[in-house]
């Protein structure tokens, strides 16, 4: 079995899985906001420590990174920033198999290895969270590119002039459409959690103000979360058009928490798409939900390791 690793800017999560894709264990904890680079690291150690024993270390982390060396900046956890995290896990697990890639990479592996693309040849996953980012396979083969980040589809710019990107840029996808970014925006424009005018009452206990609220409160109806939604959706949109063009897509796959709001993001993005993707050959792109949930992290992590030959090629 392969300890799966899968670092994000909001959870940690660990999980045993089987040569099939099964994840048979899994821990979570909350990633520590504002931890230097150490309290982070504990962090992680006490996550897996209680795990048992595995043949190899798989682990997808937010990027950018030095690829394969596995040395990580994820602009979400600033405390890490070149931080050798395969180098700290190799130390942990002498005579392993340790690899590490962007956690949308794995999302994308996971979901053309056993998830919504799988029998595709040609596919984008994406994920829609804290960031934006994603994973591009071609040809049957997950694509690294020059430094192993090839697919981030977070940095392709949607609104020139937008909103400042934690990447230093303006107007990127990530910008626009990340969980946060859009909280910001719904809240600018008086959205309060539950308190719309569809109940009037106190919001349900264990909901909060985030991405995964705010699409909850989307399918609720709530106007202002239903006009972040297609914001979103309209960003989403024309980032994907410009991929297809780009790389002559069979299907995109999104996941990520803010995927839940359904068709008042899944709309407004199909409408941004076709509008934009007019070449005859883009018009046969399909869009669809991951397939996974809350597993695919944790399953294109292994995958690395398990179906290397299609999404490890790193020498």
């Amino acid at each position: 079995m392969i300890l799966a690793i899968d670092v994000g800017g909001t959870k940690l999560a660990a999980g045993l899985v089987t040569p099939d894709g099964h994840v048979l264990e899994t821990r979570v904890a909350a990633t520590p906001q504002d931890a230097d680079a150490e309290r982070l690291w504990k962090a992680l150690e006490e996550l897996i420590a209680p795990m048992p024993e595995a043949e190899g270390v798989g682990v997808g982390c937010g990027g950018p990174m030095i690829w394969p060396d596995g040395r990580v900046s994820p602009l979400n956890i600033p405390g890490w920033r070149d931080f050798p995290l395969r180098e700290r896990l190799a130390a942990s697990f002498p005579g392993r198999t340790v690899r590490v890639h962007n956690d949308a990479v794995c999302l994308a592996a996971a979901e053309h290895w056993l998830g919504a693309g799988r029998g595709h040849a040609n596919m984008l996953g994406m994920v829609v969270s804290t960031g934006v980012g994603g994973g591009l396979v071609l040809g049957g083969r997950l694509v690294n590119g020059g430094t192993g980040n090839a697919g981030h589809i977070g940095h392709v710019v949607v609104e020139p002039g937008g909103p400042l990107c934690g990447c230093g840029g303006r107007g990127c996808l990530e910008a626009v459409a990340r969980g946060p970014a859009l909280v910001a925006w719904a809240q600018e424009q008086g959205w309060s959690p539950g308190h719309g005018p569809l109940d009037g009452g106190p919001y349900e206990e264990g909901r909060a103000v985030t991405g995964r609220g705010l699409a909850s409160d989307a399918l609720r109806g709530d106007p202002v979360a239903r006009a972040a939604m297609a914001r979103a959706g309209r960003a989403l949109g024309l980032a994907i058009a410009s991929a297809t063009h780009l790389c002559d897509l069979d299907v995109v796959t999104v996941g990520g928490g803010l995927s839940q709001a359904g068709a008042p993001l899944f709309g407004p993005l199909e409408e941004a798409l076709r509008a934009h993707a007019r070449m005859d050959f883009a018009r046969r792109l399909r869009v669809v939900p991951a397939a996974l949930g809350q597993s695919a992290g944790l399953v294109g992590a292994a995958a690395l390791i398990l179906a290397g030959d299609r999404y490890w090629d790193a020498i």
